[in-house]
């Protein structure tokens, strides 16, 4: 796994040991990070949050484009010090908050975050319950947008989201979604 493009392009990542986590591929983030851009134009400054963030590939590769600061949500021990490992490589500290913890235990957001990064475990509908919470604790506000990865058969189907794009690349899924 490496960063696909911005200041740390190229530069490798370290994976969680076990098999507790799913890394997503470097294409499948390539496509999701275009469709992004798109969307975006810019990701200066903005302020990410990485939700299941695994390895923190997702959150790492927004850094690396510009943001401003990403907060890594994750509850797997191997997988945070996966996360924390990359973080120190890049000398990301100051632009990080790393959470050890399950998603569904977050409390409410100060603010909402621009992009939300979700990639949960398959199969599990966990994306849907999660952005459910995430709206009524004020994590999504109005210019927020959000991106799931699934897999391929899955659908992201959450009350007051409406689907702006979805692409299907391999076994997973890229849906982006805004509030409606």
């Amino acid at each position: 796994m490496r960063i696909i493009a911005g200041d740390w392009r190229g530069r490798k990542l370290v994976a969680p040991k076990g098999d507790a986590t799913r890394p997503t591929a470097d294409r499948t983030r390539e496509t999701l990070f275009n469709m992004l851009a798109s969307r975006l134009g810019t990701f200066e400054g903005l302020s990410v949050a990485d939700l299941f963030a695994g390895s923190g590939a997702l959150g790492l590769e927004a850094l690396s484009r510009g943001a401003g600061h990403c907060l890594f949500v994750e509850q797997e021990k191997p997988a945070l010090d996966a996360i924390r490992s990359n973080i120190d490589t890049f000398e990301a500290r100051p632009r990080t908050t790393v959470s050890g913890a399950s998603v569904m235990s977050l409390g409410p957001a100060k603010v909402p975050h621009d992009l939300l990064l979700l990639d949960p475990p398959y199969g599990t509908g966990a994306a849907n319950v999660a952005l459910d919470r995430m709206i009524r604790l004020g994590w999504v506000g109005a210019a927020t947008l959000v991106a799931v990865e699934t897999g391929a058969t899955e659908d992201v189907e959450v009350r007051l989201l409406e689907t702006v794009k979805e692409r299907k690349v391999g076994k997973a899924k890229l849906t982006l979604l805004q509030l409606s």
